[in-house]
């Protein structure tokens, strides 16, 4: 499977922007995908995820009620719309997939795409 992240930028307090990720050669339809990000200094974190099937999804505790997350099945896309954005959300996002759902949502996905930041001034 590989993954290509897309749509950082930058944006002020209480902006939107949405995230893409491309995804090719997922064989097996019983994927998660999820987003991930790191700020400086800090470790990766989990953010969001959504099942290729069912689109079955779990979001961090920090981003419930403000971010999105969905999948487009034919285009295989998965989208991170990310709203009333905070300067702690500052980071390098980044996609990951993987068939164990468990897995991927603790962060040892077995596909990770390149990253792309996001910065968000106060």
């Amino acid at each position: 499977v590989q993954l290509q992240a897309s749509g950082g930028g930058l944006v002020q307090a209480g902006g939107s922007l949405r995230l893409s990720c491309a995804a090719s050669g997922l064989t097996y339809r019983s994927y998660t995908m999820g987003w991930f990000r790191q700020a400086p200094g800090k470790e990766r974190e989990f953010v969001a995820s959504v099942t290729w099937i069912g689109g079955a999804t779990n979001y961090a505790d920090s981003v419930k009620g403000r971010f999105i997350i969905s999948r487009d099945n034919v285009r295989e896309l998965v989208y991170l719309q990310m709203n009333s954005l905070k300067p702690e959300d500052t980071a390098v996002y980044y996609c990951a997939s993987d068939l164990n759902d468990r897995k991927l949502r603790g962060g040892e996905g077995d596909s990770w795409g390149q990253g792309t930041l996001v910065t968000v001034s106060s």
